[in-house]
């Protein structure tokens, strides 16, 4: 990929709004000037990500992750900062100048991740042509789509393509690109035997599995044949861009509307997704065949509470998918059932219903999680009272899971009243699954009062850490007001030739910079030294870096620096002034004194670590001679007394 230029960057930062980009991972509500949400990094149930969209910044309290949209898509998506920049450019229409084609050298130099990522796409592209412009594809392959009933519309919205039935078609294509084999084996496109290849998914439609943010991560293969002996349906294998627990199929299309309703539809194949989305239902995801996991629940968890599974009419595959439903109570969400007819699935269903049909069937059918339970087992318990049991204790274990006490106590009351139980005897029974559920979640929990309590979450933000390092503390202050005054001008004494002082004027970046050349003092932090590297050499072009331009660099540690300063700015409430008339003062408004202060205290840390330094040498003094010893000395001496100086500046007491 060709760089992309500094202006073409800074039209892509202005026209990204980073609460719409991180809007579409995470479901975020108004909180003041900012926008707060679940952290899409870590499984918490306490919001602590929050988004600025007046600083265009976020911050990730429970992770203490921060940056920019660039800098969320590269955490979140793994995205190179070039990539990030190219999506948010094709988001928001900003035109990029076209790169030339990449060379097997370049694509060899691309990180493993990303050559992943760039096969997938050609692979993608390769299936839709085939679909659309190949004799055999648009004979077999779009001939079934639209027998199913898959609008032409809704089939380039899903990139649903084909690959061909040689055998060998991708595979020679893919090679003849310049991607390797070895990456386009772990994708899983191509396989090899006995020194030949082929292609893994050869006579099958395809069905591309995107992220979040629409990067195709893997496919999955029907197979058109009715041969038995053959897998109806293939998927990828399992690779670092690619884990099918942590995907859901269709959340990148659904997500918006899953927000919208506050409701996740949730069913077992590709066209089911995609027939209840041309339905008009378009808040609609599957797992793709697989059982629910944790990780797909805790993904639908940042968009909405609320789940409603869409099962079809086997008895067999319902009583499978309980331990779904009890995953999703575990997790604290909302749970309800829909079962659509016997024969019927979601797919069937919606092509023979129109949306009107379909939405209120859904509405009338929706059962909540306890009736459902209880009308499948139901059936096999008819009036054996053992097996009634077993159907109860099962209900109540599932109710055991749920972590609010007060959604327990409702479903309790429920079980009780449906059942015609005591409500004392649903209680008990409650209260020993419960403490179960407790020691297995943690097993050093306290279970006094576990039945009357209510549910105590823990605060998951990190402790914070103490620094030790004094130096380190001073650095830290001194490029923090670099970075956020820099540009602003402030006043200072100067002395002339004259010996005369005159109040002069000068930017905060430039005296700062001065000050320390002067003393031929620098940074030790990485970080840092980094950030005044960059602002002396915009001095020496003559330009003053702004805050927003540091955002903008490729460099994500001094993005995370830079976004952390201006996420922990606290903001006065102009009632002070209104209602009780008072002025509160910042360090931005005494900016001499601001940047005076910091100096010295670098200064003087400095000197501190300087005597620190010779101390340490002068007590290997068994090593050194005396005259070596002395200029050592001597050289302590100079330093105690600057130190003395800069403390009488900061106006500190030195004790001896």
């Amino acid at each position: 990929m060709s760089k992309i230029p500094p202006h073409i960057i800074d039209d892509i930062m202005q026209a990204s709004r980073i609460e719409e980009v991180i809007g579409e991972f995470v479901s975020l509500k108004r909180a003041g000037s900012n926008l707060k949400g679940l952290s899409p990094f870590t499984d918490e149930k306490t919001a602590s990500f929050v988004v600025s969209p007046a600083k265009q910044i976020f911050k990730c309290f429970s992770t203490g992750k921060g940056g920019t949209v660039v800098s969320f898509l590269m955490e979140k998506e793994h995205f190179s900062y070039p990539e990030a920049l190219r999506w948010l450019a094709d988001k928001y229409g900003v035109p990029i100048p076209a790169d030339e084609p990449a060379t097997a050298e370049q694509l060899a130099a691309i990180s493993e991740r990303e050559s992943l990522y760039i096969i997938n796409d050609f692979a993608r592209d390769h299936f839709k042509q085939n679909l659309h412009n190949s004799e055999e594809g648009t004979a077999i392959a779009l001939s079934y789509f639209e027998e199913r009933g898959f609008r032409k519309d809704i089939i380039e919205k899903f990139q649903l393509g084909y690959c061909l039935n040689t055998g060998t078609d991708f595979t020679k294509a893919s090679i003849a690109k310049g991607y390797k084999l070895d990456y386009l084996e772990k994708v899983g496109l191509v396989k090899s035997k006995d020194d030949r290849q082929f292609d893994f998914f050869r006579g099958r439609v395809m069905f591309p599995i995107h992220s979040v943010s629409g990067r195709v991560l893997g496919f999955g293969g029907r197979t058109l044949f009715t041969d038995k002996k053959i897998a109806k349906y293939f998927n990828s294998p399992e690779s670092i861009i690619y884990n099918k627990s942590e995907i859901l199929y269709g959340l990148h299309y659904s997500k918006g509307d899953i927000i919208k309703y506050d409701n996740c539809f949730l069913c077992e194949g590709y066209t089911d997704v995609i027939s209840m989305y041309q339905a008009g239902i378009q808040n609609v995801v599957s797992s793709s065949g697989t059982s629910l996991t944790k990780d797909q629940i805790k993904l639908i968890r940042r968009y909405t509470q609320n789940i409603t599974i869409l099962y079809d009419g086997d008895p067999a595959g319902i009583k499978a998918s309980f331990r779904g439903i009890d995953l999703i109570l575990e997790e604290g969400m909302n749970v309800k059932v829909v079962l659509f007819p016997e024969g019927e699935d979601p797919d069937s269903f919606s092509k023979k219903s129109s949306t009107v049909e379909l939405e209120n069937y859904i509405k009338e059918s929706t059962q909540d999680f306890i009736s459902f339970k209880a009308s499948i087992l139901l059936k096999d318990s008819e009036n054996d009272p053992i097996k009634r049991a077993e159907l109860i204790r099962e209900i109540v274990h599932s109710v055991s899971l749920i972590p609010d006490q007060i959604t327990r106590t409702v479903y309790m009351q429920q079980i009780s009243q449906q059942f015609e139980i005591n409500e004392q005897v649903i209680s008990n029974e409650l209260i020993k699954l419960r403490k179960n559920v407790v020691v297995k979640q943690a097993p050093e929990a306290d279970f006094q009062d576990i039945s009357n309590s209510p549910d105590q979450q823990q605060n998951q933000y990190p402790e914070p850490q103490v620094q030790q390092d004094v130096s380190y503390y001073n650095e830290e202050q001194l490029i923090r007001i670099m970075v956020k005054y820099g540009t602003r001008t402030m006043q200072f004494d100067q002395i002339d030739e004259n010996n005369q002082t005159n109040l002069s004027e000068t930017n905060v970046i430039e005296f700062i910079c001065h000050e320390l050349i002067t003393d031929e003092m620098v940074f030790s932090h990485p970080v840092y030294n980094k950030i005044h590297s960059l602002f002396l050499d915009g001095l020496s072009k003559n330009e003053f870096l702004s805050i927003n331009f540091l955002k903008r660099l490729e460099d994500q540690e001094i993005v995370k620096f830079v976004s952390d300063i201006e996420s922990n700015e606290h903001e006065l409430s102009a009632k002070w002034l209104s209602n009780y008339n008072i002025i509160t003062r910042s360090e931005g408004d005494r900016m001499s004194e601001t940047v005076m202060n910091a100096i010295y205290s670098f200064k003087l840390s400095k000197v501190e670590q300087y005597i620190n330094d010779i101390r340490i040498k002068m007590g290997k003094s068994d090593t050194m001679t005396d005259e070596l010893l002395m200029d050592l000395l001597a050289e302590q001496m100079v330093y105690e007394k600057i130190k003395i100086i800069f403390s009488e500046k900061l106006g500190r007491t030195i004790l001896r």
